[in-house]
Formats: C-alpha cells, structure tokens, sequence
C-alpha cells in the first residue's frame, strides 16, 4: 500500500468516520492510498478521492504548501506520476517562480524578520520604514527548491526554463544547488558555505557516486548561452568532476564551456592540480591547452578578418574590439606560463606549444612572453643552445619595451644571438626616436614661419619665436638628445664587456661596427647622427646567410 502504515492508519480512521487532519505533508500519501484501494463516488458520497483532490487543489494555491507536497511525493513517486500529483506540482511551482513573491504572500527564506540596522526608530517606537516593502531578488526561491532531490529539482528547472525564464536564474539556481551538495565545489568557493545552510542545520552531503551523478546532470543543465556562467565556476566544476572521475563527455563539455569565456577568467583560475594517475607536471598544462585551443577556434577567424592595428607602447591604436578579447587571452597565458615554467619536469615542447597558440598580432608587448621564457631558463639549466634559441624565438625582440630590452641585453640565459638582435633593434629604436625629435622641430620651425622672417631673442640661453607667441624650447631638445645618447653609450658599454668575455663575439662585432667609438655632441653646435655603412653592410651580410632577422 503507498506510503504504509501511516497512511493506512489515517485511511481506516477516515472509513470509520473519526475526524482526521489532512494537511500538505500527507495530503500526497493520502490521495496515492485512495487511489489503490478505489475509493471513489461510486462506493459513497464524498469519498476520500474527492476530498483529497480538493485539498490539493488548495495547495496549489500556496508555493509552501506546493514545495512540501512535492517533497512529499518522493516517498510514493511511482502511485503520484501515475495520478499526475506530481507534473501539477511542479507546474504549480514553476508559474509562482515568475511571479512576486508578495502577490501571492509568499514567504522568503532571505528576508530578515528584525529590523534592519538603516530603520529609524520614531518616539512611539514604530519603524520608519515599517511600511515599505522589502526588495526581493529573483533568487528568492533558491533555497527552497534546493530541498528536492535531483529528479525533481530537474524537472523543475526544465519547466521554468520552457516558460521563459532568463538563463542568469537558472544558472544561479543550479550554483545554490551544487554548492549545496558539492563539497568540494564549496571548499574552491570565496564564500561560506554555511551561507547556503540555515544556521544551526546539519547536511548529509551524498557519496561520492551521487556526487558524480548531480555533477553530470548540473552539467548538462547549464544554460549555453556565453557570459551567462562565470569561468570561475566552470573551472571549479572542471576541478570538481576531475576529482570525482566523471565521464569524459562532462569534463570535456566543460572544457568547452570555460575556453570560450577565457578571456573572463583570471590566472588562478587556470592553475589546475594535476589529477592524473602519471603526474608529470604540478598543473595540468594539457587542459589549459585545451580550453585555449576552444577559445583561439572561436575567436581567431573573427580576429583574422579584421584589419591590422599599429601597436604603440602597449596599447592597440585604432584596433578593433574583436581583438580586445585576444589581447586579454594573451596576457593570461603569458602569466600563466610564468607561473608554471619553474616546474622541472614541464617538457619545452609543451612549453612551446602553449606559448605559440597565441598569434603574434594579439600581444601588443612580448614583456610577458620573454619573462615566462627567462623564468623556464632559470630553472632549466641544463638545455643545450639549439632548444635555448627554439624557446627564445617565441619572443618577437622588436616588440620588447626599453625595460625588458635592457634586461635581455644583460640577460646571460639568452642565446648570444638573440642578445645581438635585441642591441640591434634598440639601435634602431634610438636612431628613430632621434631621427623623429628633428624631423618635428624642422616641421615646426617652417610652419610657424612660412616666409622665413623670424625673430630670435636670447632669453637664458634657449630660443624664443615671437610669430604667434609660441616658445620651442631648444635646450629640451638638446636634453633629450643628451638622453639618448647616454642610453646608446650604455648599451654599447654593456656589448664591449660581453665581446672581452665572449670572443666569438668578434664575428658581430666587426659585422655590425660596435667597435666605434661614440662621437661626444657638442652642446652648442647641432648633433648629427651618421648611421654607419658597416652597419648596412654587416645587415646585409646576415641576411645572406647570419643572424636571423
């Protein structure tokens, strides 16, 4: 008989006319028991069939009553599907979680029942914002349906969704209720999981094969719209299902889910444990692989079709906004692999192969790429000058800033090639930047004097033009000028200490004229930079067969 003893007690006492409480908590058992053993209109007046029916027809008026109802199906679910008890419960709960919860005076868990602290008290001790009602999120109904088991909790969540409801609140409803039954998913999270617990209330969590079956069921029940799950979450399911050993279709659907949101993630988020049974690495570089791989397949053909962006001091100019995304995917992986490049026994070929996914048009600045590549030298001593060069042509010298640049000259990790090209590049730089100082004073001199009638006035030494009452302060420029020359004798001091301990040096040095000596500028007459013909001839020369360009 359903439901037992209880109900068969409650049955007799109900055919021998004693008065017995129908109430939401057995109203289910009762009208499953009427059920079994026919008790309709047929057999007497107002039988127990009908009466139950008309109580269940006011609890579906109520959301408390409808929730307790629903619970209490589970004891009795195959006598209550097949009486349809249950799909009017669910339909009953899924209409009222659209609605206000005040319309149908519904309780809210969340909401306080003292006064809040911001409630001024007036002199006849009566709340000055008694009267205003309190707002309620769409989350209110969270915690109450978090009570169901996972069918019920299921087909609840697909009823609300088939009515329309946004896929934020769903996604947030299928958080409570994983958070609530995965530990392991609440010790990842920033938050209390008491918060999702009454206070002074004791849960069982399930085994670790339940575990596994919510898991892979919340899984599929996350909405697939982008944006609509945070990464952090999808990593901390990732993380979760890996423990547990779920199938390879969840964490793979996962993978998915997290890579093509990773430019919303953080680097915390990709420090994956490694969980495999041959632990090579401290992180698990293969997933990261693989959720990088998802990304650059959704974003990179967009990016492509774009046209190029001029790239100044870090910062796309111009650029479009598909390219934004790649630029942030780009910095993650850079810190990401700065992160993990101390690890002994992480292979350069993986090293590598993380590293090259990202196009060299999404970094603005390889600072990030040439750290993480001085990081995974430091640790990895012993590799051979063949894979130190593999590594360092990840790297694209002309996009270093002057920061890094005068650090990878100094750098004696880096192959003795790359040293030459980043001295050459910054060479090139300062040739540049002095070449364009001239270029806009010239510029400047003819356009605030077209017919060649200035007047000058010494004024402390510098040099004043009274055309339109603007200043072009000479001695800046010549400060400036001063500037970078010290910075180009610097670097040149710096290769002349290399080349006395390297004499295989002698080769570069003779090829690109470094041996020159710097012409000291006379402050007061002009400074004239010559590029060198050596130098052009010695370019030309490695384009023939030297040093990479």
């Amino acid at each position: 008989m359903p439901a037992g003893a209880k109900a068969f007690e409650l049955v007799a006492k109900f055919c021998y006319g004693i008065k017995i409480e129908i109430t939401s908590s057995n109203v289910v058992s009762l009208r499953c028991a009427a059920e079994y053993l026919r008790m309709t209109e047929d057999y007497g007046e107002g039988n127990l069939i009908v009466q139950a029916e008309a109580f269940l027809d006011e609890v579906f008026g109520s959301w408390t009553d409808s929730i307790k109802a629903l619970e209490a199906c589970e004891e009795v679910l195959p006598f209550a599907e097949e009486i349809h008890i249950v799909p009017r419960c669910i339909d009953s709960l899924a209409v009222k979680a659209f609605a206000d919860p005040n319309v149908f005076n519904l309780p809210v868990a969340a909401q306080p029942d003292a006064q809040s602290k911001g409630d001024v008290i007036l002199w006849n001790g009566i709340s000055s914002s008694a009267n205003k009602p309190q707002p309620i999120g769409e989350d209110w109904w969270f915690q109450d349906v978090s009570f169901l088991n996972l069918p019920l909790y299921k087909r609840l969540i697909l009823a609300v969704e088939s009515r329309g409801m946004k896929p934020e609140t769903i996604s947030a409803s299928l958080i409570y209720y994983a958070k609530r039954y995965l530990p392991l998913l609440s010790r990842q999270s920033s938050s209390d999981h008491a918060s999702n617990v009454n206070p002074g209330e004791t849960i069982s969590f399930p085994s670790e094969t339940d575990q596994r079956v919510i898991l892979e069921e919340i899984v599929t029940l996350l909405p697939n719209k982008k944006g609509v799950t945070s990464p952090k979450f999808l990593i901390m399911l990732l993380r979760t299902a890996m423990v547990l050993h779920a199938s390879p279709s969840c964490r793979e659907n996962l993978e998915k889910k997290a890579g093509a949101q990773l430019d919303q993630a953080v680097l915390v988020d990709l420090l994956i444990p490694n969980m495999g049974y041959s632990v090579e690495t401290l992180y698990d570089i293969d997933c990261a692989q693989r959720m990088l791989d998802h990304f650059m397949s959704l974003n990179q053909d967009a990016a492509l079709s774009t046209p190029p962006c001029i790239v100044e001091e870090g910062h796309f100019l111009g650029g479009p906004d598909t390219l934004q995304p790649l630029t942030m995917v780009a910095s993650l992986v850079d810190g990401f692999l700065a992160e993990v490049a101390p690890d002994v026994n992480l292979k350069p070929s993986k090293f590598e192969a993380l590293a090259a996914t990202i196009p060299d048009y999404a970094r603005p600045l390889d600072d990030g790429v040439y750290r993480a590549i001085d990081v995974y030298l430091k640790a990895h001593p012993w590799l051979n000058d063949t894979e130190r060069e593999h590594l360092c042509r990840l790297m694209n010298c002309q996009k270093l800033s002057l920061e890094a640049s005068t650090h990878a000259a100094q750098n004696e990790r880096l192959p003795l090639r790359v040293i030459v090209q980043v001295l050459f590049f910054e060479q090139l730089r300062l040739r540049t930047s002095v070449s364009g100082w001239f270029y806009v004073s010239e510029n400047l001199d003819n356009s605030q004097n077209p017919s060649g009638n200035l007047e000058y006035l010494k004024n402390g030494g510098s040099h004043q033009i009274n055309s339109k009452g603007r200043a072009v302060g000479v001695d800046d420029m010549k400060e400036r000028v001063s500037e970078l020359e010290k910075e180009c004798l610097t670097m040149k001091q710096e290769l002349q200490k290399i080349l006395k301990a390297k004499r295989s040096w002698k080769i570069f040095s003779k090829t690109f004229g470094f041996r020159r000596k710097l012409q000291p500028c006379n402050s007061e007459a002009s400074c004239e930079l010559k590029e060198p013909e050596a130098s052009a001839n010695g370019l030309q020369n490695h384009e023939n067969g030297g040093m990479p360009q």
